[in-house]
């Protein structure tokens, strides 16, 4: 890229993903000429194994359909469920979590164009038939949007919590050290929880002036939302929901500001 395709020159944008997922948003914000700083704002855990997943195991083959959230979600089913599992046909949000699916020798019978809750009920919503059993597998802060229209459209959801979401305690003292150096100049979200971890340290720190300056970037509406709740100005927000979409978008927004 040259010097004037290269917006992102210098700037140095938070990356809130751990070690196994930052890479392919950091070569992104490298490749328009940003320096990314990887600060992971989750930490996924399985949860205890409790009697309902194990019923929800037993019964698997009961179910007309599961659907899988994100990789994360599929993943951790799948080390309670064992990869010889009788899966009933899988939806899966998201082109990762359909890759990683595959990639453990499962067929996918359906993917959304819009990997939102709200897109994907909308193209779902076709396939449902009234007393449908349908699992869905998530993590203790995941929303019960989906669960709750396709209840209104006749089905039968069953929603168990198989992670747990927290906060890397290594991560809080990275970021208040950024925080208190001004060294952020871009702050990019992919969920809600990494608002509300992010906002947590700053309050903690009083690192609120530190922030005013730097571009906030939120991959889709929900997270925008939760932190414009928390009180962040949120100046980029892409049509799609991939870290490619959040990259791109970005770049252009301060390629505009340049002009």
């Amino acid at each position: 890229m040259t010097g004037e395709s290269l917006p992102l020159a210098g700037k140095k944008v938070l990356v809130p993903r751990g070690k196994d997922q930052a890479g392919p948003f950091s070569e992104l914000i490298r490749s328009y000429g940003g320096i990314p700083v990887e600060i992971p704002l989750l930490a996924f855990r399985p949860a205890e194994v409790t009697e309902e997943i194990l019923h929800a195991v037993r019964e698997l083959p009961t179910y007309d359909w599961v659907i899988f959230t994100s990789k994360n979600a599929l993943e951790t089913f799948i080390s309670f469920a064992g990869r010889n599992a009788v899966f009933p046909k899988i939806a899966a949000i998201g082109t990762k979590t359909e890759r990683a699916a595959e990639e453990s020798g499962l067929a996918v019978s359906f993917t959304p164009e819009e990997f939102a809750a709200e897109g994907f009920i909308d193209e779902f919503l076709p396939f449902v038939e009234k007393g449908m059993k349908v699992l869905i597998p998530k993590g203790n802060k995941a929303r019960s949007y989906i669960a709750d229209e396709l209840k209104r459209a006749g089905a039968e959801p069953q929603e168990i919590i198989i992670y747990e979401t927290g906060f890397p305690e290594d991560s809080g003292e990275k970021l208040a050290v950024m925080l208190k150096n001004g060294s952020l100049d871009v702050l990019a979200f992919t969920s809600p929880s990494t608002v509300e971890h992010f906002m947590e340290i700053v309050r903690k720190t009083g690192a609120e002036a530190a922030i005013k300056g730097c571009l906030v970037a939120c991959i889709g509406p929900v997270t925008q939302k939760r932190a414009e709740e928390l009180g962040l100005g949120v100046h980029v927000v892409p049509a799609g929901y991939t870290i490619e979409d959040l990259a791109k978008s970005i770049a252009a927004e301060l390629n505009q500001r340049r002009k």
